[in-house]
């Protein structure tokens, strides 16, 4: 509780709400090119293609640009292990090892040890740029952050007043969060949110096989649909298909070296099919994917795996080192110590280039009832409740990983109701003001990011164009 109200007193609320945005920033638009050096060249223009689509989709694939930013301001002193990209579209939902369908975050590629006010910043400059993306007003965008700030106040007073067990075993279930708000809910967003997790639980290996594969002679086989999915036997990067196979074969075998040993069981119950390079995400574009079919009793019964490369967090960057000198350990160990569910076939693994350079990657399942709310059609009480189920699944992460009792009380936690009352609607202003300045920051970025793609400088591939 002191440490917290040091945090307070060193680094107020207030101070969160600062930012003054500035125009023809290309030193961090470098920043933006700097990253796609080390990834595959010819899907750069892809990349940008993606980002350019609209200033929250920019928003998306620069959170490189966000840690700059916030590198520069004080800081609470409060580490957790810090999600790094904590938008609103990187929470959704997908299946426990219960088969349970709850809703956490999902995206930790850029996951390590940081600031707490870093993610809780991300988050609400997000749901403010989504607020825009879908033309609300300013008075029920600044309402959406605001309920995004005070349920992540509320939750983590919660957690500082539980037990540490309780804490970690918390989850967001979702049939029951939506039994218990089902009444303050209206019937549309409920229905909304229903129909998202139907379809999340049909989003399965099997369903994925529908989509990108076919089976010829026996055999799963991946379709070819270049650029987003090109199979191995089409692919170009090494000196021939015999070779990237052997490859990938070396980096499967050392992925289960990562793997518990029931885990290992399971898997070796499963053959090899096929496996293709996927393009996936915003800003993942460029960094190495493959997707990889397996079969266990027979071509109906299908496992589809995702590896996926990890690169230095952006975190990392601006913050300190994580403590592991793998990539794709410091993701897997990062998503399990904020997960309460994680994927039972999440691990690592690293292979060697013909040029002897090593890349990482992390390993888990393509789709195991992963799913998301529909951001492009949300209306603004879905913002507000979407909003609030991400602060709370932040908080989680937060007292999972740090001192929840120290972030709890540098938010009021401990003070006399009124205070803390106060204090609360103190830092959910701070929060929709930093929101409100950072969407304007951003819009000029994109504005100047838009600018050099038209001239040449950046290239650019408008998808389906």
């Amino acid at each position: 509780m002191a440490r917290g109200r040091e945090a307070a007193a060193a680094c107020p609320v207030k101070t969160l709400a600062g930012c003054t945005p500035a125009a023809r920033r290309a030193d961090v638009i470098a920043l933006l090119t700097e990253q796609s050096a080390s990834r595959v060249a010819e899907l750069i223009p892809i990349r940008y293609g993606r980002m350019s689509a609209s200033p929250f989709a920019f928003f998306r694939g620069s959170a490189i640009i966000q840690a700059h930013d916030l590198a520069r301001r004080p800081v609470t002193g409060i580490e957790v292990q810090a999600v790094g990209d904590a938008h609103i579209a990187n929470f959704g939902m997908f299946l426990s090892p219960t088969r349970h369908l709850v809703f956490d975050i999902n995206d930790f590629d850029e996951c390590a040890p940081g600031p707490w006010e870093w993610d809780v910043c991300r988050l609400a400059a997000s749901v403010e740029l989504c607020g825009r993306e879908r033309g609300f007003s300013q008075h029920d965008r600044r309402a959406a952050v605001r309920a995004c700030a005070k349920a992540y106040v509320r939750t983590m007073a919660e957690f500082a007043a539980m037990g540490e067990l309780d804490v970690w075993h918390a989850h967001l279930d979702l049939d029951e969060v939506v039994s218990r708000f089902e009444d303050e809910m209206s019937g549309k967003e409920s229905r909304t949110l229903r129909r998202a997790m139907k379809k999340a639980r049909a989003k399965d290996s099997g369903r994925a096989v529908e989509k990108l594969a076919r089976v010829e002679d026996g055999r799963l086989r991946f379709e070819m649909r270049p650029p987003e999915l090109v199979p191995l036997s089409e692919h170009h990067g090494y000196r021939d298909a015999v070779e990237l196979s052997h490859a990938l074969m070396e980096l499967m075998r050392r992925y289960f070296d990562s793997l518990p040993y029931d885990r290992r069981f399971l898997l070796n119950r499963y053959r090899y099919q096929d496996a293709a390079q996927k393009v996936v995400g915003v800003g993942s574009v460029g960094t190495r994917a493959w997707a990889v079919l397996l079969a266990g009793k027979d071509a109906n019964d299908p496992l589809v795996m995702q590896v996926k490369e990890a690169q230095q967090s952006v975190v990392e960057r601006y913050w300190r080192p994580s403590g592991f000198d793998h990539a794709g350990e410091r993701v897997v160990q990062g998503q399990r110590l904020i997960q309460s569910t994680s994927d039972i076939l999440l691990g690592w693994t690293s292979v060697s280039n013909p040029l002897g350079e090593r890349r990482d990657y992390y390993v888990r399942q393509l789709w195991n009832g992963k799913g998301s709310i529909d951001l492009e059609e949300i209306g603004e009480e879905g913002l507000r409740s979407t909003a609030r189920l991400c602060a709370w699944s932040l908080a989680h992460a937060h007292a999972r990983t740090g001192d929840g009792i120290a972030i709890a009380a540098y938010l009021g936690y401990g003070l006399p109701k009124k205070d803390a009352h106060d204090a609360a609607d103190a830092f959910a202003d701070a929060l929709a003001d930093y929101a409100s300045a950072y969407a304007v920051q951003n819009e000029l970025d994109y504005q100047l990011f838009c600018e050099m793609i038209a001239t040449g400088e950046l290239p650019c591939v408008q998808e389906g164009a």
